[in-house]
Order: structure tokens, then sequence, then C-alpha cells
């Protein structure tokens, strides 16, 4: 395909193999033949395109919440300063006291 001219992405964290080394080594040979490796984050963020598409924003969002680590986190935290919405962490959590280090 690579031949005909099309650019290949393939969703890296979204593939696997038999074992660790078998997937980095399949991402290896492809990455070699030209393959661009990306993320299921990434290809979701290029679906929505642009954040004025308000018929997707919502379900995209709260994908990323769930699903997207720090980056979620992160979000949740921006939506919540910018739209002065309450935190979605409900109820109380223990604060546990500083350490000092040795």
């Amino acid at each position: 395909m690579l031949e005909g001219g099309y650019e290949i992405y393939m969703v890296e964290d979204a593939s696997g193999g038999t074992s660790k080394d078998g997937h980095d080594y399949a991402m290896q040979r492809m990455i070699q033949a030209g393959v661009v490796p990306v993320t299921w984050q990434q290809v979701m963020l290029e679906w929505q395109r642009d954040w004025a598409r308000r018929d997707t924003y919502d379900a995209v969002m709260q994908v990323v919440r769930e699903h997207s680590g720090a980056y979620g986190m992160g979000v949740d935290y921006a939506y919540t300063m910018v739209h002065k919405a309450p935190q979605r962490a409900a109820g109380h959590h223990e604060i546990v006291p500083a350490v000092p280090a040795r």
C-alpha cells in the first residue's frame, strides 16, 4: 500500500501480540516499512477534529475523562475551572499527611 502512495497509520495501543517482545518486534517491523504509529486517543481526537463540533463534544469529553489517565484528569480540572462546574469526585477523601524526606 505504501507503494500506491497511501499513508498507513497503525493504532499501537489497540493491538498486541502473544508477548510484549512479540508486540515490540512487530511494531519495529511496521515502522521500518513506513507505517506511522498512533494511539487510540490520537485517533479519537483526530475524529473530533474541531472542538466547535457540539454534536460529539460531550461524548468525546466523557471518554477522555474516563479513559485518558492524567490527560483526562487535566481535562476534568480545566472544565471545572472554565465552566465553574462542581468537581466530579463526590464525598470526602482522607488527607494523608506529608512525610519528610530523610
